[in-house]
């Protein structure tokens, strides 16, 4: 990725806002969950573990695909544990990331490898794991827990 990524968000009414990531395609929605918005858009704290989902998911395809390996389909789920700091303000205090590959382990090449480095080439928990402790998890398709190993 070259340049400085950006985005341009346009308020649409209260606290929905319209995100504009390519200016030539439609905007993603960013709302508040009631009582200050009506729900009609990711919130915040959604975008942010997507953004770390995502950038998860990239990598892992990345360094597989680097061994001519085929893991999709790939599915992620991302959740965080939201409470309060010591100023009683609210925090995403902790984000799990789930990556779910659509083959079994067993018949991906050099996946010892792959999921020993993966995390290391992810801009985005990277950054974010510095003050948010960010844990991952890959399973693949027999249901088997890949990383970390148990």
């Amino acid at each position: 990725m070259s340049g400085s990524p950006s985005v341009r968000l346009k308020q649409q009414a209260d606290y929905q806002f319209a995100i504009y990531y390519n200016e030539e395609k439609a905007p993603i929605m960013g709302d508040e969950p009631p009582p200050l918005g009506k729900s009609e858009g990711a919130t915040p704290s959604q975008l942010l573990i997507a953004a770390v989902a995502n950038c998860l998911s990239d990598s892992l395809l990345f360094a597989l695909r680097k061994f001519k390996q085929s893991p999709e389909p790939i599915e992620t789920l991302a959740t965080c544990d939201m409470g309060r700091n010591a100023q009683s303000r609210l925090r995403i205090l902790s984000i799990k990331v789930e990556i779910h590959i659509g083959v079994p382990g067993e018949s991906l090449e050099n996946l010892d490898r792959v999921l020993a480095q993966f995390q290391e080439f992810c801009t985005v928990s990277s950054s974010v794991s510095a003050g948010i402790p960010v844990n991952v998890l890959v399973i693949d398709s027999l249901n088997k827990q890949l990383y970390p190993t148990i």
